[in-house]
C-alpha cells in the first residue's frame, strides 16, 4: 500500500472529491476542466441517491452530485471495468438530472445545464466516433472526448445545456515533465496517485500542496484508514482475479491455438505441396495457420477468461452481503447473472 489513497477506490474518489469540507478541490479540477469557457465560483455537494417516481422505477445513485454556485448540475462517475451499454447508461443518469428539475403546473421548461463527467478506466469503442472537442495526450492518443448537442454538418451547437465528457485514462500517456496544462497535471497525479512518492507540482499550482495532505494516507483516520483498506482489498482483489483469468485463458488459447494451427498448417501445407511441392507448401501452409489460429485461440481464451473472472468476483462479493446493485456496478453483470451465481 503506497503513501497516497488511491483515488479509484470508491472510497478514494468520493475522499477527495464528494466531501462538502474539501469542495474547493473539486471546484479547482472542474475549473480547469472547462478552462476558458466559464469560471465556478461556488458550488455545493448534492444527495447523490435518486428514488423512483414509481415502484417500478429504477434507483440511481451517483458517484457525486453537485450543483454549481449558477445552478448547473454537474455528475461526476468512476468507472473501473467497462460495461455493456455504459454510454446509454450514462446517458440516463444525466436524463435523470434533467427530469428532476421539472416544475409541476405551469413551467415554462427552463432548464439548468447538465453536465456529466465520466473518469474510465478503460477505453470506449472507437466505433462511430465523430465530433466532440479531444485533447490528445503526449503519444497522440486522444483522452478526452466532450459529447454535446450539436448540428451534424456544421458542428454549431444547438443546446448548451447536455453534455457528456469522457476521460479514458489508459489513453493518456504523458509522462510528468511532458503535462503542458493543469488538466493535464490532474489526470496525471490522479492516474499515478497511488504509486507516487511525493506530489507534483506543488510549486506550480497550491491546490496540489492541498491534495497532497487530503491523499495521505497518514493523515486518515484510524476509521477513514479501515474503509479505505477494506475497499482496497475489494479493490485489488477484483483486478487480481480478472488478471489471473485472463493469464490462464490466454495460457490455454496459446495452446489451442498452436494445436490447431499446426494441425490446420498441416492440411494446407499437404495440399499445397501437392500442387507446388510438398516441401514448400507444408512450410507455408503450417505458418500460416499457426499464426491465424493463436490469433483465435488467444481471443476466445481471453474473452473466456475475462467472463469466469467476472463471475468469480461476483460471486465472492455476494457471499459478503454487497447488494446486487454495486456488484453489477463493479462487474458489469447483469441482476440476473448474479442472482443466479451459487
Amino acid at each position: 500500500m503506497g503513501k497516497f489513497i488511491n483515488p479509484f477506490t470508491d472510497f478514494g474518489f468520493k475522499h477527495i472529491f464528494g466531501r462538502e469540507m474539501d469542495k474547493d478541490v473539486l471546484i479547482e479540477f472542474l475549473n480547469d476542466l472547462f478552462e476558458g469557457e466559464h469560471v465556478i465560483t461556488d458550488l455545493r455537494i448534492l444527495n447523490n441517491e435518486r428514488l423512483p417516481e414509481t415502484e417500478q422505477g429504477r434507483k440511481v445513485i451517483f458517484d457525486i452530485h453537485c450543483e454549481t454556485d449558477k445552478g448547473e448540475r454537474i455528475i461526476i462517475e468512476m468507472q473501473n471495468r467497462e460495461q455493456p451499454n455504459f454510454k446509454d447508461r450514462a446517458l440516463y443518469y444525466l436524463s435523470q438530472s434533467v427530469v428532476e428539475q421539472g416544475v409541476k403546473g405551469t413551467w415554462d421548461y427552463k432548464l439548468a445545464a447538465v453536465y456529466g463527467v465520466f473518469f474510465l478506466n478503460f477505453t470506449l469503442d472507437e466505433e462511430n466516433e465523430t465530433g466532440g472537442n479531444r485533447i490528445a495526450s503526449g503519444k497522440g492518443e486522444k483522452f478526452r472526448k466532450d459529447i454535446i448537442l450539436a448540428d451534424r454538418e456544421t458542428g454549431q451547437v444547438f443546446n448548451p445545456k447536455f453534455r457528456q465528457i469522457y476521460i479514458e485514462l489508459p489513453r493518456f500517456n504523458k509522462k510528468e515533465e511532458e503535462c503542458e496544462t493543469d488538466f493535464e497535471r490532474w489526470i496525471y497525479v490522479l492516474k499515478h496517485m497511488e504509486t507516487l512518492e511525493r506530489m507534483p507540482f506543488k510549486a506550480r499550482k497550491a491546490i496540489f500542496e492541498r491534495l497532497e495532505r487530503i491523499g495521505s494516507m497518514a493523515n486518515l483516520t484510524p476509521q477513514q484508514r479501515a474503509q479505505y483498506e477494506a475497499e482496497w482489498k475489494m479493490y485489488n482483489d477484483y483486478y487480481n482475479t480478472i488478471d489471473f483469468a485472463e493469464q490462464k485463458a490466454m495460457e490455454r488459447g496459446m495452446k489451442k491455438g498452436i494445436e490447431k494451427g499446426i494441425e490446420k498448417g498441416m492440411a494446407q501445407g499437404i495440399e499445397k505441396g501437392m500442387e507446388k511441392g510438398m516441401e514448400k507448401g507444408m512450410e507455408k501452409g503450417m505458418e500460416k495457420g499457426m499464426e491465424k489460429g493463436m490469433e483465435k485461440g488467444m481471443k476466445k481464451g481471453r474473452d473466456e477468461g475475462l467472463k469466469e473472472g467476472k463471475r468469480s468476483v461476483a460471486l465472492n462479493l455476494k457471499k459478503m452481503g454487497i447488494s446486487m446493485e454495486q456488484i453489477s456496478g463493479a462487474t458489469g453483470l447483469s441482476l440476473e447473472e448474479i442472482e443466479a451465481l451459487e
